[in-house]
């Protein structure tokens, strides 16, 4: 007894809530979110109105009550804790003091953001056919209007209720039977919501499709493996581009000055081992331009041609306008899975720097229109070959941060990972019980200083400006910055903590137990500043004493 009370008396009342019997649904305060709004989502810090925080993606938040100086004082306000036990790497939403948010699988519920009490609760079971490679799960949501948009684990997009939870339509967009799947937060633009496709280990034909807002109705579907008769369809052999994988694993980005909506997309299948599908295998490991409106491609960046090394393109498209090497840019910033930091002109596409962010063997350097110069003799081999980085890459789907008051680029990374990857005599033959994949990798030099880290970049030059070393071996949480020159992120260790932006400085460390695997996010209710991070199987969210 002696020790419950004592637990008791140190958490808040609030931060019971998630033990207490969910009432009946309650309606949130009501919302409207025009998608003026969302493009403006700088204009009003106090809320976080899409998965990135802004359409731009930068992780950056404007609030500033959380500074270098008092960040020591963080302390735990309220938990809420998820009645699943299925991964959770959800980013939420803050509407005007309503937090949405995923009970895994499926589950949207509508939080007080200041309590965490629940108001809201809406229950999905996805269909029993559908799977996912690495874990049943969903990243976030969307809002635009009065409604919020679930993109579920079996391809249903979903349309709900913000005031009450209750569905308003359901649009489904692939047969998970097929292996298709869905993991991300769709992306509201204008009058349309969009979602792409998961299951590339499973030998799908990935895509990104919009649809109607108010209706559901698809308004257009961008294959990002091209078929017969589609520039690109060249780059596969044979029939391979049938199920030739290139998933979509994270959100989009959006610039409304080019109404260009730019995705990354994962590697070529099947994966680690590419001598059924000779070619680059476009549009697989690359960033893809569509016009928002007609889904239609304006240009493409591939990072790395015929992809045997799992190294998918699942980094979210970070936008930022500076002045680049004398000159004012609209950029695209993209630390790669393979190791390499990337600068591209986000309206016409074009390679402008690319340099190591960790220990890279499989190239050179780049030619002069951004092709990777490929090392000789680094591909999966009979005898097996070691590649920097590993399976895991650089860095994975785990979202950086860029920002705009320091200039600096900031990068969840595993550094000096590798793997040897050896290939069998003939590729896998495409069965859809399976996975579609070659020789798993094994794990690469025992000697290596393995290591993850937050890492700042310049991105002028791509140098790095400092590290902040974890104690975990790897990472899977992202990065938030914002405007007072504090970052947060998270390890493995279960380590959610404060840094200095400008130099890497811990300011504010504790441990929530489970590995951090989400991005955190920031928002304010009735003038306090909170920061709420996902870890396990609940969201924890802080603020000041």
């Amino acid at each position: 007894m002696k020790y419950a009370a004592l637990l008791f008396v140190c958490l808040a009342p609030a931060a019971w809530a998630q033990f207490e019997r969910v009432p009946a649904n309650r309606e949130a305060p009501v919302t409207d979110v025009p998608f003026e709004r969302i493009l403006r989502a700088g204009q009003e810090p106090q809320n976080w109105l899409s998965y990135s925080g802004g359409v731009m993606s930068q992780r950056h938040s404007g609030l500033t009550q959380v500074t270098p100086d008092n960040a020591k004082d963080l302390t735990l306000k309220w938990v809420f804790q998820s009645k699943s036990l299925e991964k959770h790497e959800v980013t939420p939403l803050v509407v005007d003091g309503v937090m949405y948010t995923v009970q895994g699988i499926n589950d949207v519920m509508a939080l007080d953001a200041a309590t965490g009490k629940v108001l809201w609760r809406y229950l999905y079971k996805p269909d029993a056919a559908a799977r996912n490679c690495c874990g049943q799960e969903t990243r976030g949501l969307a809002i635009a209007g009065d409604k919020i948009f679930l993109a579920a684990l079996d391809t249903n997009v979903i349309a709900l209720n913000a005031k009450t939870g209750k569905e308003i339509w359901k649009t489904q967009a692939a047969d998970p039977k097929q292996r298709y799947s869905m993991t991300h937060a769709p992306l509201v633009i204008k009058d349309k919501v969009l979602a792409g496709v998961a299951g590339g280990e499973y030998g799908i034909r990935g895509f990104i499709a919009a649809f109607d807002v108010n209706t559901g109705k698809e308004v257009w579907r961008f294959y990002t493996i091209p078929g017969p008769g589609e520039t690109g369809h060249e780059t596969w052999s044979g029939d391979s581009w049938m199920h030739g994988g290139a998933p979509v694993w994270v959100t989009g980005s959006y610039d409304p000055q080019t109404n260009l909506t730019f995705w990354g997309t994962g590697n070529a299948g099947p994966d680690w081992n590419g001598d059924g599908r000779l070619g680059d295998n476009l549009y697989s490991s690359s960033v893809v331009a569509l016009d928002a409106d007609t889904g239609k491609l304006k240009w493409h960046y591939q990072f790395s041609p015929h992809n045997e090394f799992d190294w998918d393109a699942t980094q979210v498209p970070v936008l930022a306008d500076i002045q680049f090497r004398g000159q004012p840019r609209k950029v695209m910033l993209w630390a790669n899975r393979n190791g390499m930091f990337y600068v591209l002109d986000r309206v016409n596409g074009n390679f402008l720097l690319g340099k190591p962010f960790v220990k890279v063997n499989w190239a050179t350097g780049f030619d002069e229109k951004g092709r990777p110069i490929r090392a000789p003799g680094i591909e999966p081999t009979k005898e097996g070959t070691l590649v920097y980085p590993g399976n895991q890459g650089g860095t994975n789907w785990y979202n950086p941060s860029y920002s705009p008051h320091t200039g600096l680029f900031y990068i969840p990374t595993w550094e000096n990972s590798s793997s040897i990857y050896s290939k069998a005599d003939k590729p896998p033959e495409y069965d859809a019980s399976k996975t579609f994949a070659g020789e798993f990798p094994r794990p690469g030099k025992e000697d290596d200083d393995v290591y993850s880290a937050v890492r700042a970049i310049d991105p002028q030059t791509g140098e790095k400006k400092w590290d902040h070393r974890l104690s975990a071996m790897n990472t899977e949480a992202g990065i938030l910055t914002t405007a007072s020159d504090v970052l947060f992120s998270g390890g493995r260790d279960g380590a959610f903590y404060a840094l200095d932006a400008r130099d890497g400085k811990l300011l504010w460390e504790t441990n929530l137990g489970p590995s951090v695997a989400a991005g955190p996010m920031t928002y304010m209710v009735n003038g306090r500043q909170y920061v709420s991070i996902q870890a396990g199987s609940a969201l924890f969210t802080f603020g000041l004493r």
